[in-house]
């Protein structure tokens, strides 16, 4: 029987994030994903994962405090879940995912949310696997949607509508950024760099409160993309993939 632990204010120092294990140059996120996770704890900040060195969790609150550009009443808000290399085919996702469904109705809530795309992308949770847990399309902009299992009749979620802009006024390349994944930090680092050693116009925009996110231009998760205006992706970018992706 698998078991799992659910971070807490008294045992987030001493246990492991999942993401980036191991892995020195992302100790400064960790850090930071770290505390950022521990000053949500108060707003119903859940942090679930397997009890075993590995990349295996879930991660939701209440969207009323999500650092989302979705609006909603009474759900929860899937920030990500994520089971990788040998943990996968094990039904641990299943788990993770029934556990937050019934904590979810333990906690009365109406129902709960997540972002998804059409056709599969990094850093998004896989459409069908909701989907074979009852989860269906609530809204949607271009070829990301928002699933939601409803528990009553209560209205569902939507996105804010300045995420459906998915524009800027600046034609330079921008990057909507959050501590909320440890990758980013040495990213934000690595495009600095390269940006300034090849004299590149970047913008990095941090969302760093409740207000920033709710009110950002884009579909948002952590990270944002935008060319000449336009928004590109939410995959996160170090030198290379970004030079592939101007090229």
């Amino acid at each position: 029987m698998n078991e799992y632990i659910n971070l807490t204010a008294e045992n987030i120092e001493s246990e492991h994030i999942c993401c980036a294990i191991g892995d020195p140059k992302h100790q400064a996120g960790v850090d930071r994903k770290k505390k950022w996770i521990k000053s949500k704890l108060s707003d119903g900040h859940v942090f679930r994962k397997l009890n075993a060195r590995g990349k295996t969790f879930i991660e939701y609150e209440p969207i009323e405090t999500a650092w989302v550009p979705i609006s909603g009443k009474n759900y929860e808000y899937i920030y990500c879940l994520w089971v990788a290399g040998s943990f996968k085919g094990k039904g641990i996702g299943g788990e993770l995912l029934e556990y937050a469904i019934a904590d979810s109705k333990e906690k009365g809530m109406s129902g709960i949310c997540t972002l998804v795309s059409k056709k599969k992308k990094p850093f998004l949770g896989e459409k069908k696997f909701f989907e074979h847990y009852g989860f269906a399309v609530v809204d949607e902009i271009g070829e990301y949607q928002l699933l939601a299992l409803s528990f009553d009749d209560s209205e569902a979620p939507k996105f804010c509508d300045n995420a459906r802009k998915m524009k800027i006024d600046s034609e330079d390349f921008t990057v909507y950024y959050s501590t909320e994944c440890p990758y980013v930090e040495y990213e934000v680092g690595e495009l600095s760099e390269y940006a300034e050693e090849n004299g590149i116009a970047i913008n990095f925009i941090k969302i760093d409160t409740l207000e920033k996110a709710k009110n950002a231009p884009c579909v948002f998760n952590n990270w944002a993309n935008f060319y000449k205006g336009e928004f590109v992706s939410n995959t996160i970018l170090n030198a290379n993939s970004f030079k592939k992706l101007i090229g």
